[in-house]
């Protein structure tokens, strides 16, 4: 994922200026249930690479998957040692992931090769309890968020642990079973709040900066969303869902409308 350039305040003001007239709409769908290649059963999280390619945690069928922005199958292995429902993708290529039912961190090459993993049971520092998914920076850092301790915590990109945020709650910058996390541009942390019924983002560091919600199952709504990703250069934002079985991307339309809320959240994107 790159991060943007913004080097002015004339460009920040400029950049700030056109995403006050849009939001992101709906574009377009894959996936339906099954275990053949290019079939989703129960996708947990979603991730884009570097290049645009989107990796998908199947926890069902106990494998990822992986395929061209607009959904076509380029490949897939099966995850050792318990069923993936995290996956994050490193500027280097590398695929982070964490398993249900399993207190790790586990990482490969973008084919499936092994490479190593860290963290046991527990609720300290770099120990894990239900982590549900992981995202990684433009710069190598690895954040993790755990559904069974309600937290974040982000590491180096080898396992190091350099910090955590959050608690049981429903207030601002706490979590009730939160299942996916994602990295912007700006490096602002995305999480989703998922028993809350919301979307969470903070600062690299855990400072609250707001939050939005919804429900359905036609286009454009959610039912039961456990994975967010943003492709390169804010092209598409990428949500998966358990209850639909489906995976749907957005893109930002500048010629919509922007509620209060939305416009919020683009700020925030682009502080």
């Amino acid at each position: 994922m790159r991060k943007l350039a913004i080097t002015t305040a004339a460009a920040l003001t400029a950049l700030a200026a056109v995403c006050a007239s849009g939001e992101w709409v709906y574009e377009g769908q894959w996936g339906s249930k099954g275990s053949g290649e290019g079939e989703l059963y129960r996708p947990i999280d979603v991730a884009v690479a570097p290049k645009g390619n989107v990796y998908v945690a199947e926890s069902h069928n106990r494998r990822i998957q992986y395929f061209t922005p607009d959904g076509s199958s380029l490949g897939l292995w099966r995850v050792p040692d318990g069923s993936p429902i995290g996956v994050a993708v490193a500027p280097n290529g590398n695929v982070y992931v964490v398993g249900n039912g399993r207190h790790w961190v586990q990482y490969f090459t973008s084919a499936g090769s092994f490479l190593g993993k860290w963290g046991r049971s527990g609720s300290g520092k770099g120990e894990f309890r239900g982590p549900s998914a992981v995202a990684v920076t433009p710069a190598g850092t690895v954040y993790v968020v755990e559904a069974g301790n309600n937290r974040v915590q982000y590491f180096t990109a080898a396992g190091s642990f350099l910090g955590k945020w959050g608690s049981k709650g429903s207030a601002n910058g706490q979590f009730s079973y939160p299942t996916g996390i994602a990295i912007a541009p700006d490096g602002n942390v995305y999480v989703a709040d998922t028993s809350n019924n919301r979307i969470q983002y903070f600062t690299a560091t855990g400072s609250f900066l707001g939050s939005w919600g919804g429900l359905g199952g036609m286009p454009g709504k959610f039912r039961h969303p456990y994975g967010i990703a943003f492709a390169p250069g804010l092209a598409r934002v990428y949500v998966t869902e358990t209850g639909n079985d489906r995976v749907q991307y957005f893109k930002w339309d500048p010629n919509a409308s922007v509620a209060p809320a939305s416009l919020g959240r683009v700020k925030a994107l682009f502080r």
